[in-house]
């Protein structure tokens, strides 16, 4: 249901705004990667505004993307040895619960098993 609603409601608005802003802005525009020769440059080619918006656009979002995972690795190797941690407690715990239920069992000749 809610899969359905973020369909309809969000996806679908913002691809009809991605198509309508492509084709208002098809026109080509050149891209020059020389500064010092305006005329005649060097490295440049002519494509879409849209294409250089959207390159831009998504080389954010996977720089953002990148950033952001560096920035989260001490939270992640945190997380990761706390995960040990908690890992070994749980096995000592369970070993401890073991020798508890051994000790507490009855043996067979013992006074308690006689009762």
């Amino acid at each position: 249901m809610f899969r359905r609603f973020v369909s309809l409601f969000v996806v679908l608005p913002a691809g009809v705004i991605l198509v309508a802003f492509a084709l208002a802005n098809r026109h080509d525009v050149r891209f020059n990667l020389d500064p010092l020769s305006a005329d005649d440059p060097y490295f440049a080619f002519d494509a879409p505004l849209f294409l250089f918006i959207f390159g831009a656009f998504f080389a954010g979002l996977i720089i953002g993307g990148i950033v952001t995972w560096f920035g989260q690795g001490k939270w992640r190797k945190e997380a990761k040895a706390k995960s040990r941690e908690s890992a070994t407690l749980r096995a000592e715990t369970e070993q401890l619960n073991e020798q508890l239920r051994a000790a507490q069992t009855p043996r067979i000749g013992s006074p308690e098993a006689a009762e």
